[in-house]
């Protein structure tokens, strides 16, 4: 794969794996407030095709996009978390080997949504969110954090789930 670093297949499915575990605690949001939309389940599931040793195909890409775009559609921000997370699951088949902190948000962003939707669901409370990014930490393994630490540091973001992306990303990098 060309780029700035050699990114395998191998560690492709470790990230894949580690944001499909993530989007799929949190589907069932969505599948309850749109029960008849199969987008994020089927983005999921593509991711699960991959991190178990199929080729990527354009099925990932082709139920990412999906996936983002019943996020686009989802009556609240916890569904709307749901579904972009699943579609990231899928999308972590094709992380580009480039020296961009955008591409950490296909590592990162389903657990910091994650984190979000935790928070929401505990009334705004930033300890749920905090308690959700500790479990994102226990997750990782060492090759995604590998993984993690060839791409430059995400940078404070504008919204709730960047920031707590960037926090996420601090301390998995400090954890290495």
């Amino acid at each position: 794969m060309a780029g700035d670093f050699e990114l395998t297949t191998d560690e492709l499915r470790v990230v894949a794996r580690y944001v499909a575990e993530t989007a799929a605690e949190v589907l069932p949001l969505f599948e309850a407030a749109v029960p008849g939309d199969p987008r994020p389940r089927l983005a999921l599931d593509a991711a699960w095709e991959f991190v178990g040793g199929a080729r990527r195909t354009k099925l990932q890409r082709v139920t990412s996009l999906d996936a983002h775009r019943a996020a686009a559609e989802a009556p609240s921000e916890e569904a709307r978390l749901a579904a972009r997370s699943a579609g990231d699951a899928a999308a972590a088949a094709y992380l580009h080997p480039l020296a961009d902190a955008a591409q950490v948000g296909h590592i990162l962003r389903a657990a910091a949504s994650v984190a979000r939707i935790a928070e929401i669901e505990a009334s705004g409370d930033p300890e749920s969110a905090v308690a959700s990014l500790d479990r994102a930490v226990e997750r990782a393994d060492r090759v995604l954090i590998d993984v993690l630490s060839r791409y430059p540091a995400v940078p404070v973001g504008r919204n709730r789930v960047a920031e707590l992306m960037s926090s996420l990303d601090r301390r998995l990098r400090a954890s290495r």
